[in-house]
């Protein structure tokens, strides 16, 4: 069933889109994009190299542990200041359980330490995060092991091997590992900071998603090489963070929740709160609905949260603190989440299931918190002020961020209505939907910086996210879109573009870039036309991550001058960073969901300097194959292979109006539509409804 509105992130895309073209291309996906694909090609991974720079102490052949000749040896005295030091490189971020195969030791039980780092700029002594900086003190900063006399297969697992002494955490997410000869004073006398140990073998257990080519039921490929790495980088990142949820491995802070233990989800970071976080997973389900076929690990983390609604219709962001961390815009977060789940994969029985979840959530709870006299939402109302965001940020009052979320919300969730039935839900969401951002504009508009303020409450400063789903909800017109897009060009850093415009809110933040925010910017500037800066805006900000340690991996956060934001505690490898792989198929390749299950679907590419690109959306009915190219024998032509039983609608560019246009070499229009082709016109663009096996849409 088609919907007859099209609202929500995923289908707000299809408005204000400009293009370029296309060239046919078979069922098959070439060869050449795999050779894009980041990761291990096996869950056993081995170091890449040893950074010799590291290496100190007495250190017998360190480069064993890389060629696999010979043995490792690392020898200290009782008097011996210097300690004997390695450091592996894994080549890229990993995440998972290291083994060392240890050869034999001298009969004191040496120590072996470990240190973690995703980053040579924070590897040190101690680890860039352990369990114990979230509370779980079992370990001080590094993994500990008693080495025996005899060889011995130690593998890092949580827990000590005696009471509390010589612990380990168990899982990491790092990609270099400082192993050294030393042993905590707390952990005598089962271990001795001096002796010989032995090393034959150093490896890692990958515990995550193994993103291989085989394995990608979606795929991108364009004219760009660095747009191209981008999209796989994201796509390894989003892996790194897909993974069965088990007790020991995720957060220590009480997120340990029987419902989620064993079940496959998407979690918040690879190294770090390893919980399923809902509103990560608005931008991480769509990276995987994007390249693989594990949308339970969607379903499982969304469903969760909805069966921990609280009874005003409040929903929980994340099992975190048992359920109870007080965030305002998750709740939202989850709707979204619900509806791309629709969308992109047709789960109805998720949406039947969970339908009054979605009622309570729209109907109860954000009316509860909504300021009666200008019908937005306000911190100040039903005893909301504590409560927090994404960001943890200390905004008060009455803020444009959860109020556009909230029309986008309302406007994916009448949608859902439609689908089940309940014209009425339908009908009411869309009214509230515009009443609200009638209430944005005549509250929350700047005509002095032709912007939203972020709040109507704090010091005056505007923010990215308000501004950007401002855009994408439709609460703006097109010339409010330029202009808050304009300002926001102002503020642009070599890094990215900035969450904030001062820092009134908090220190440093109008040098803080959160690539999560920043991909509802990105949508922004393609709805609104805007493909040179939506491309500029990717490449400084996934440029910067890609070319800075530990490479490949998207980070959390970036800070001042392009440092990891919360310095070592930041994940490199985070979900909610891997917008840039949505942005590139939903845009550059043009081609997304208007349908739930793609029973409908759009292909309207916004090319700005691509000269072509090609690539597949997997849905319920086969893939979705798409190409374009510009220039040669066609000004722009666009082929699609066609899931059976779908149909959408293909759109090109054209210099005028009365351009003519061919759809598998028949006029479909000449100024207008052609041989009952049912063609339109509008914003420079000709639409053209296509269903069937394949279709080829030309501007000749």
């Amino acid at each position: 069933m088609q919907l007859p509105r099209l609202y929500g992130l995923s289908a707000l895309v299809l408005t204000h889109i400009h293009w370029r073209q296309c060239v046919a291309i078979s069922s098959a996906a070439p060869d050449s994009w795999q050779k894009y694909v980041r990761g291990p090609s096996s869950r056993i991974v081995y170091p890449t190299s040893v950074v010799s720079n590291y290496t100190t102490g007495n250190v017998t052949n360190p480069e064993g542990l890389v060629n696999g000749q010979g043995q490792t040896i690392l020898t200290r005295s009782l008097t011996d200041t210097e300690i004997p030091t390695i450091v592996l490189d894994f080549g890229l971020n990993v995440v998972g359980y290291l083994n060392i195969t240890f050869g034999g030791a001298s009969d004191n039980s040496p120590g072996i330490r470990l240190a973690f780092s995703e980053t040579t700029t924070y590897l040190t002594n101690l680890s860039d995060f352990t369990r114990s900086y979230n509370g779980d003190a079992i370990t001080n900063g590094t993994d500990q092991i008693a080495v025996p006399a005899d060889p011995y297969v130690w593998v890092d697992s949580y827990g000590c091997a005696h009471g509390i002494q010589v612990c380990a955490d168990g899982l990491h997410g790092f990609r270099y590992v400082k192993i050294y000869l030393d042993a905590l004073t707390s952990d005598s006398p089962y271990t001795e900071a001096s002796g010989e140990v032995s090393i034959d073998s150093v490896s890692l257990r990958y515990s995550a998603l193994l993103g291989t080519p085989d394995t990608f039921t979606g795929w991108f490929e364009c004219s760009d090489e660095q747009l191209n790495q981008f999209w796989y980088d994201a796509a390894y990142t989003n892996d790194m963070v897909i993974d069965t949820f088990g007790v020991n491995d995720s957060d220590p802070r009480q997120s340990a929740s029987p419902s989620l233990v064993g079940k496959l989800v998407v979690l918040d970071g690879a190294k770090r709160d390893r919980d399923p976080y809902i509103g990560d997973i608005a931008v991480s389900g769509r990276s995987l609905y994007l390249t693989h076929d594990v949308s339970e690990a969607v379903y499982n983390v969304i469903g969760d949260a909805a069966d921990h609604q609280r009874s005003d219709g409040w929903i929980p962001p994340a099992s975190i603190n048992n359920y109870t961390l007080a965030l305002m815009d998750y709740p939202l977060y989850w709707v979204l989440c619900s509806y791309d789940l629709f969308l992109y994969t047709g789960n109805t029985s998720y949406v039947r299931k969970y339908y009054s979840t979605l009622q309570n959530v729209l109907n109860d709870y954000y009316p509860s918190i909504t300021n009666s006299t200008t019908s937005l939402i306000d911190k100040n109302v039903g005893g909301a002020s504590s409560y927090g965001d994404y960001a943890f940020l200390r905004r008060s009052g009455t803020i444009t961020y959860f109020n556009a979320l909230y029309v986008l919300a309302l406007k994916s969730a009448a949608n859902v209505a439609t689908f089940v039935g309940n014209d009425s839900d339908a009908d009411n969401w869309t009214e509230r939907a515009e009443a609200v951002s009638t209430a944005i504009n005549e509250y929350l508009w700047d005509n002095t910086t032709g912007a939203y303020l972020d709040s109507l409450d704090d010091a005056v400063s505007h923010a990215q996210d308000g501004n950007s789903i401002a855009v994408l909800a439709g609460v703006t017109n097109p010339s409010q879109a330029a202009s808050l897009l304009a300002y926001l060009d102002t503020l642009a850093l070599p890094y990215g573009n900035p969450f904030y415009d001062n820092d009134s809110i908090g220190s440093g933040y109008s040098q803080r870039v959160y690539a999560f925010i920043s991909y509802f910017e990105i949508q922004a500037r393609f709805l609104s036309g805007n493909a040179t800066t939506a491309l500029d805006q990717i490449r400084r900000t996934y440029g910067w991550m890609a070319n800075n340690d530990p490479t490949t991996t998207f980070w959390e956060g970036i800070g001042t001058n392009g440092s990891m934001y919360e310095g070592a505690y930041t994940s490199a490898a985070h979900g909610w960073s891997t917008g840039v792989l949505p942005a590139l198929t939903n845009f550059v390749l043009g081609a997304m969901p208007t349908g739930p299950g793609f029973q409908t679907w759009s292909v309207k590419p916004l090319p700005g300097d691509v000269t072509w690109a090609r690539g597949a959306l997997d849905t319920p009915s086969g893939p979705l194959n798409v190409s374009w190219t510009t220039g040669q024998v066609s000004q722009f032509s666009v082929y699609v292979e066609i899931p059976s039983g779908t149909s959408g609608n293909i759109s090109v560019p054209v210099t005028s109006s009365t351009s003519s246009i061919l759809l598998d070499g028949v006029l479909v229009w000449n100024g207008e539509a052609a041989n009952n082709s049912n063609a339109t016109f509008a914003d420079s663009y000709v639409t053209v409804p296509v269903s069937g096996a394949t279709a080829n849409v030309t501007v000749p």
